[in-house]
């Protein structure tokens, strides 16, 4: 089992009253798959990957998912500039308890494998900003999570990094075999990587459509050039009311 979203809605409480989030929101990500929520902004995105990952838990409905754990890749990089590349990968080794020699060397071969071998004694600051998103992703997936929660981890990036990164991440994602969803409010962005887009409504947010994307022979840059990418974009376009 990958992800599933069953009818849930979530109520913030707050001292001055209540506001609902999510609504009757029901969706699957299924095992493998790569997945992006867009929305307009403050329609309830980031609440998605809390309840997702079990932070919260949903006033009505219900999330199911695998037994497998989550890793979480968040807006920055969030590496910590006083360690190394490879003390920021063992961190989730460390605050897990997961820190073994076996653990360890499973790190460090990701990062051989993506290219980070030359730069593990490095600190964040010596590093381009598509490095350091390459070093979080790693870092993510050095404790072996099954499903990954990606909250705009490109926003920050300038747009030509911001390409080169979407494709970087797309394909160690689909490498590695894992469970994906993003949420983000670029509708390029969502095609291009996704298997999957679902839209949401303003907050509180419902999904108003989903479509599958099967174009492009599953690359980033093929499905930016496509034919059919300019048609999806204004059907999600229209979808969310820009």
């Amino acid at each position: 089992m990958g992800l599933v979203f069953d009818k849930v809605s979530y109520t913030y409480h707050t001292p001055t009253g209540e506001t609902m989030a999510v609504k009757d929101l029901s969706f699957e990500v299924a095992e493998g798959q790569f997945v992006s929520v867009i929305g307009p902004s403050g329609c309830g995105k980031s609440t998605i990957l809390s309840l997702a990952a079990g932070l919260i838990a949903p006033s009505e409905g219900r999330v199911m998912r695998g037994e497998g754990h989550f890793g979480y890749m968040l807006q920055t990089d969030a590496l910590f500039p006083w360690r190394t590349v490879e003390q920021n990968i063992f961190l989730p080794l460390e605050v897990k308890k997961k820190n073994t020699k076996k653990m360890r060397e499973n790190a460090l071969a990701l990062a051989e494998k993506y290219g980070l071998k030359d730069f593990l004694k490095k600190s964040p600051s010596q590093l381009s900003g598509g490095m350091r998103q390459r070093v979080a992703l790693i870092r993510t997936l050095a404790a072996q999570p099954e499903t990954l929660l990606l909250d705009e981890p490109f926003s920050a990036l300038d747009y030509q990094t911001r390409l080169a990164v979407c494709d970087d991440v797309h394909d160690i994602i689909k490498s590695e075999h894992k469970t994906a969803l993003l949420v983000t409010h670029d509708i390029s962005e969502a095609i291009s990587l996704s298997d999957k887009v679902i839209s949401l409504s303003a907050r509180p947010a419902r999904v108003v459509g989903e479509h599958e994307v099967t174009f492009g022979e599953g690359s980033p840059k093929k499905r930016r050039s496509s034919g059919e990418f300019a048609a999806l974009f204004n059907t999600l376009r229209t979808e969310l009311g820009i």
